[in-house]
């Protein structure tokens, strides 16, 4: 685990899971991990991050 990184346990439904699987296996990401830190970084880069306006 990288220096920085907290292990953080999520419940995904199967159709979830099959479609990170399916990213990995046509190399898009190396692994889930990584695929679901894109994901969440892009979540918080959309929602928190680039915000001019404050709530």
């Amino acid at each position: 685990m990288q220096k920085g990184m907290k292990l953080v346990t999520v419940h995904l439904p199967d159709e979830f899971l099959h479609d990170l699987d399916e990213l990995v296996r046509l190399k898009r990401y190396p692994n889930r991990s990584e695929c679901i830190r894109v994901a969440i970084r892009d979540l918080l880069k959309e929602e928190m991050w680039n915000k001019t306006n404050a709530f």
